[in-house]
């Protein structure tokens, strides 16, 4: 009986100290959130863009190769798929793009990002990032 209660007791801590490691954890993960001066990101945006329809699944490995390379990668990747893309899932990759050039190159990225408004309807799943983008790229 009593070992019965010592392996409880040992299961109970090592239960109860793995409850307070991942509480630690998303302690910690907000409030570097919030010194990082904002609100988290929306928990859709990141995740809806890799589940929007018009992007054949043989090209999604390659998409996320050229994500990898940055710039440059999915510079070249949009030139080589962007006439086997649809949108919405076109649009929400080439607002990526333009985030990622909008510090170097902030004339096409204004370019590029009228182009993918005037394309998105207002029932589009990427019309809430084009409104959110919109005060930055006119």
């Amino acid at each position: 009986m009593r070992q019965l209660l010592a392996l409880l007791l040992i299961i109970g801590a090592i239960w109860g100290g793995k409850q307070l490691f991942n509480y630690w954890e998303a302690v910690k993960a907000k409030k570097e959130t919030e010194d990082r001066g904002g609100a988290p990101p929306p928990a859709t945006a990141p995740a809806a863009s890799t589940v929007l329809p018009g992007l054949p699944a043989n090209l999604e490995a390659s998409l996320q190769a050229a994500q990898k390379q940055g710039v440059a990668g999915l510079k070249n990747w949009l030139n080589l798929y962007r006439p086997y893309v649809s949108d919405p899932r076109l649009a929400a990759i080439e607002l990526d793009y333009i985030v990622l050039i909008s510090s170097t190159n902030p004339q096409e990225a204004r370019r590029l990002f009228t182009g993918v408004k005037q394309r998105t309807p207002a029932n589009s799943p990427v019309y809430p990032r084009v409104k959110q983008l919109e005060k930055t790229y006119q």
